[in-house]
C-alpha cells in the first residue's frame, strides 16, 4: 500500500495542517483527504508543490508500507 506521511512531515516540522492548507493554496477537503490517505491518485503538479512546500523529496512524502510490517 502506497501511504502519504504528509502529516508526520509536518509534526516533524513542527507546522499545522492549516499551515500546510494555506501554503498549498488548495482546497481544504481535496487536502485533508489526501492527507488522511483516504485518496486513489495524486498528480505531479501536486506532489511537486507538495515537496516545495514541506522543503523535502517525494521519497520523503510517498512510501509503501507492506503488508503486515509496522513501518510506514
Amino acid at each position: 500500500m502506497v501511504y502519504i506521511r504528509v502529516k508526520e512531515i509536518l509534526k516533524e516540522q513542527k507546522k499545522t495542517k492549516y499551515w500546510f492548507v494555506k501554503n498549498m493554496e488548495g482546497g481544504y477537503q481535496a487536502l485533508s483527504h489526501l492527507m488522511d490517505n483516504k485518496t486513489s491518485g495524486i498528480h505531479f503538479e501536486t506532489l511537486d508543490k507538495m515537496c516545495r512546500v514541506l522543503d523535502c523529496e517525494p521519497g520523503d512524502i510517498i512510501v509503501r508500507k507492506r503488508k503486515g510490517s509496522s513501518n510506514k
